[in-house]
């Protein structure tokens, strides 16, 4: 029963720690933003983004182009739906606008391992093409762009 015990709260203090994770994150000359609870709150621009400039964004090469891995409810695009990453018909219900955020500037703060590119980073990337070295993929505003659409998905 000790050991247990002993596990629970270790366990609960592994929770503890994640939970409050918290940084201050700034890149080359990017806007800054605060990682808390692998989450952005503010945005980056201020403002909200506009959801249908980022619907566009989600489904256009070279930007976004979410559904070349996510499955999306974008009938006009069935034909590139992915299945890499998890299903994004729902994600507005499932996450909030800053987790969204977070997901889309920097998933690797949530999970290292994971394939999903950070969209807005320039520094600590592999094998960038020179052409786009010292861009990020999105914006700032596209990011509040694809964030608003994202966010819509319920």
């Amino acid at each position: 029963m000790r050991l247990l015990t002993a596990c629970l709260a270790g366990t609960a203090a592994m929770l503890a720690a994640t939970v409050s994770f918290a940084q201050e994150i700034r890149d080359a000359n990017l806007t800054p933003y605060a990682v808390k609870d692998y989450a952005i709150e503010k945005s980056l621009t201020g403002k909200p983004g506009d959801p249908a400039k980022g619907r566009q964004i989600a489904t256009t090469s070279g930007q976004g182009n979410c559904v070349i891995c996510h499955k999306m409810p974008i009938p006009e695009v069935a034909f590139r739906i992915g299945n890499v990453g998890p299903d994004l018909t729902e994600v507005g219900g499932r996450l909030t606008a800053a987790e969204i955020r977070m997901r889309i500037v920097n998933p690797k703060l949530l999970n290292e391992e994971t394939i999903m590119p950070a969209y807005y980073r320039v520094t600590g990337l592999n094998r960038v093409d020179k052409k786009a070295q010292g861009k990020p993929m999105l914006s700032a505003e596209q990011v509040e762009d694809l964030v608003a659409y994202l966010s819509t998905l319920k």
